[in-house]
């Protein structure tokens, strides 16, 4: 099975907000991208709003509806307002991630030793409207059992150690370690996606050495190369990048 790609569309709503106009337009951004082969859409919604906000999440939403078999991604920290707007709008997939309110970017998974337990309801809520769970996490091996004991679906590798690692001797390290974790997730049940710094320079290598890869959210990188290329040209070419024909 091929892995899908999922484009974030945070970067798109921060030059929005910039001004008081609804340009660029992140519906129609959503609409360019799938229009151009992606496989569904993300977003981050964050308590201060600095970029997604709940009424674009809405309007993706009901977007999405028109798109039978692409899926809608909702990031966020379940401990501020994810858990609450995931129930309301029931997206395919809910990824949980702890990010602090003020935190520019995710920057590290979960710490299930600490958290899991204060987790594990909440997975349930999400579990009990439909909603596919997904937990953000270090490529750490001996954690993935957990994320599944405490009711996770999928696990979202964050990317970004290896993201600065690739093109230095530490790359193959890396690879390693994440096709470990990789490995301990499908033995424990989970699904596995991969987020954060992920490119069309190093995604390649990534999917080649790390098995079982269903899905890739990207935003910074892919939004980059819309500035050059427009938004279904780079949709395009991080299909190609990822070994697929492009819409």
């Amino acid at each position: 099975m091929s892995t899908r790609l999922s484009v974030n569309l945070n970067k798109i709503a921060l030059v929005r907000n910039a001004r008081p106009l609804d340009i660029p337009s992140v519906t129609h951004m959503a609409v360019l991208a799938l229009e151009a082969g992606a496989d569904g859409i993300t977003v981050h919604p964050r308590p201060d709003a600095r970029h997604i906000r709940e009424s674009d999440v809405h309007a993706l939403s009901a977007l999405l509806k028109d798109y039978p078999g692409r899926e809608f991604n909702i990031e966020g920290n379940p401990f501020h307002n994810v858990t609450d707007l995931s129930e309301a709008v029931r997206p395919d997939q809910c990824t949980l991630v702890p990010d602090d309110i003020g935190q520019s970017t995710s920057d590290h998974g979960w710490d299930l030793d600490k958290d899991g337990e204060r987790l594990r309801p909440l997975i349930a809520r999400l579990h009990a409207v439909g909603v596919r769970v997904s937990l953000f996490m270090d490529p750490e091996p001996a954690a993935m059992a957990r994320a599944r004991d405490i009711g996770a679906d999928r696990v979202e590798l964050y990317t970004e150690p290896y993201a600065s690692g690739f093109g230095t001797p530490a790359r193959e390290a890396l690879l390693d370690q994440y096709a470990a974790a990789a490995a301990a997730a499908t033995d424990a049940g989970l699904g596995i996606n991969a987020g954060h710094d992920l490119n069309r320079a190093n995604l390649p290598a990534f999917l080649q050495r790390v098995p079982g890869v269903l899905e890739v959210s990207i935003g910074h990188a892919l939004t980059a190369d819309a500035l050059e290329l427009g938004m279904a040209g780079a949709v395009r070419a991080f299909l190609v990048s990822m070994g697929r024909a492009p819409a």
